[in-house]
């Protein structure tokens, strides 16, 4: 599907634009073109890499002539730029439109200008049933990609949406290695509070999922397993050899929720079960839809919502095995210094 193709990833210089050239470089892919912002990161990957199949292009999805410039001859798109830390979004929300909504709808109407096969466009569980403003944002972005599907005939647009990426920058685990390495309690917000838990492999598995079957619209979401807080904790300090490490329990921070949610009862009763995969079809109701306003929709009032509460939970013995896939924890438990995957 990629052969001697061009593939465009906003965000590039991120934890998945590396996983995604870690997967594809070496393959038969004829280019691939890392558009972000950060200079310096462009230039750590191009030494890194030092490949003539990669191609850097410096600018902001927020600047429309940017992305437009990258974008030409460009067969397919990862969209994975955007704002994702809460308490920054929190704080500057105006800023979260700006990367996630409006920047999303320039890389859509670019693609969709130079005739772009395919776009995924990256979401998060934060954003079903939103209550914080990064959430927010993305759940506009995906409601943007499925209004431009809608009125895209030429290139096809797809959303996955994923929880918690392990390791990564500014996520728990990695705070909690500083935190035990530093002699100092884990700071634990509630300790039943859960979360999905997926590796970077398993976000690039979902993407490629949604590639290679995705019809326009859709939004993929992989079935993932979830922990507790407390679980987590006791399996990091057990795999580094602290099993009675001092937790400090400080309460939930604004904008966190008890468990984060992958699919809505909406979406739960459209869905299609595949396998290990969730496929949600678009909803491609016009403005006359009278019938589910009048008479409602007996099927959405029985159903439940795929969340972190009701999917598989891992036990200590099952979150160090799944921690264990991670390089970054190889590296931790051999001693070694190791940076997050972002």
């Amino acid at each position: 599907m990629f052969s001697n193709k061009t593939l465009l990833i906003t965000g590039g210089t991120g934890s998945f634009g590396n996983a995604i050239l870690n997967r594809f470089l070496h393959t038969n892919i004829g280019e691939i073109r890392i558009f972000s912002r950060d200079e310096k990161k462009q230039d750590d990957m191009r030494k890194k890499y030092s490949s003539p199949k990669l191609k850097f292009y410096i600018g902001d999805v927020r600047d429309v002539e940017s992305i437009r410039t990258a974008m030409r001859g460009v067969d397919f798109v990862f969209h994975a730029a955007a704002l994702k830390q809460v308490p920054s979004c929190e704080f500057y929300p105006l800023q979260a439109v700006k990367t996630n909504i409006l920047g999303t709808e320039n890389v859509l109407e670019t693609a969709i200008e130079n005739q772009v096969q395919r776009v995924i466009c990256l979401s998060t569980d934060k954003a079903v049933y939103p209550i914080n403003a990064m959430g927010i944002s993305k759940a506009m972005m995906e409601k943007v990609a499925v209004a431009k599907a809608r009125e895209s005939k030429n290139t096809t647009i797809c959303v996955t949406r994923y929880g918690n990426v392990m390791a990564s920058r500014g996520s728990v685990i990695p705070l909690f290695v500083e935190q035990i390495h530093a002699g100092k309690p884990l700071t634990i917000t509630d300790p039943n509070m859960t979360r999905f838990m997926m590796t970077l492999d398993d976000a690039v598995d979902l993407v490629l999922f949604a590639y290679e079957h995705g019809q326009s619209g859709e939004i993929f979401v992989q079935k993932a397993p979830a922990v507790s807080i407390k679980v987590l904790a006791n399996a990091l300090t057990d795999l580094l050899g602290l099993p009675n490490h001092q937790l400090d329990i400080m309460g939930t921070r604004h904008g966190e929720k008890q468990f984060e949610t992958l699919l809505s009862r909406e979406e739960m009763v459209a869905a299609e079960d595949l396998g290990n995969y969730f496929r949600v079809p678009p909803d491609l109701r016009d403005l006359n839809y009278g019938k589910y306003v009048e008479q409602g929709e007996i099927q959405i009032s029985e159903a439940m919502d795929y969340n972190s509460n009701n999917t598989i939970q891992l036990d200590a013995s099952g979150m160090k095995s799944l921690l264990m896939k991670l390089n970054y924890m190889q590296s931790i438990t051999r001693g070694e210094n190791a940076l997050a995957e972002e």
